[in-house]
């Protein structure tokens, strides 16, 4: 199973364009939360109908996880915020926020971004409940990464999820794909990878324009490739944690293939592209 993952796209039309053109080499796409961007000049209601969209026919390409991130939140329950519109994914067929989706021998949890002590307690019933059917290989999505891990540094602190670490700590997931810290893998003591006792944790980043940054998890072969603007790095899930990660030398031919999506001239047959 080869998993493409994306987070933080903020409403990003072009990294949104790509990411469907990309989606049907892939049999899962991981979406880790921040679809929408509460900074934009569009209104909130309308980027939810657009991205929507974008999610139906993400939906029709291949399987779809998404978990709500802190820019998603649309609403207020019981006086903490929500991302209501997150659910109307599941008429499309998505996994989201509370969901469990199990693909073969692997079990992926979907986390919603919580803002007080409700939601994280029904996060706390979620992964417990999990637990207790859990295959060998379980994934979490969770828009936060965990505190005092690489993938949560800011640069002078650490933003990442306190109690996320106590969760990885207590249950011992196989992987936790997150987003939500943007420059973590792009500055010194930052990374896109971490592990935490048997856990791996990952953590794309953001840069803007086409494609984004994205992570793909070649689970079956037991590998992890990381591309931003001009990198290529990849790790051995197989192998103990190793800083750096090792350039990619010799691409497969599906990174190729990506290559050319990023690039739309490249995309386009030779007469079109003259």
């Amino acid at each position: 199973m080869r998993c493409l993952v994306v987070a933080d796209l903020h409403y990003s039309l072009p990294q949104f364009d790509w990411l469907l053109a990309a989606a049907p080499q892939f049999d899962l796409v991981i979406f880790a939360g921040d679809a929408l961007d509460i900074g934009s000049v569009v209104d909130f209601r309308a980027q939810i109908v657009v991205v929507k969209k974008y999610l139906s026919l993400l939906a029709e390409r291949t399987r779809v996880i998404l978990c709500s991130g802190n820019h998603d939140l649309d609403e207020r329950s019981d006086g903490e915020k929500i991302a209501r519109w997150i659910a109307d994914a599941r008429a499309f067929g998505i996994a989201c926020d509370g969901d469990s989706l199990a693909i073969g021998d692997t079990l992926f949890t979907v986390c919603p971004w919580w803002d007080g002590p409700l939601v994280k307690a029904q996060l706390d019933r979620q992964l417990e409940e999990a637990s207790a059917t859990r295959p060998a290989r379980w994934v979490w999505v969770h828009h936060a990464p965990p505190a005092n891990s690489p993938t949560s540094w800011g640069g002078k602190r650490y933003f990442g999820d306190v109690e996320l670490a106590q969760w990885i700590a207590r249950y011992r997931p196989s992987m936790v794909i997150s987003g939500h810290v943007h420059q973590s893998p792009f500055i010194p003591d930052g990374s896109w990878f971490d592990r935490i006792g048997d856990s791996w944790v990952f953590n794309a980043g953001l840069q803007p324009g086409r494609p984004p940054v994205y992570i793909v998890l070649d689970i079956e072969a037991g590998q992890a490739f990381w591309l931003a603007a001009g990198e290529a790095q990849q790790i051995d899930l197989t192998q103990a944690l190793q800083r750096p990660a090792a350039p990619v030398v010799q691409p497969p031919d599906w990174l190729i293939s990506l290559d050319r999506i990023a690039d739309p001239i490249l995309a386009q047959p030779a007469s079109a592209a003259g």
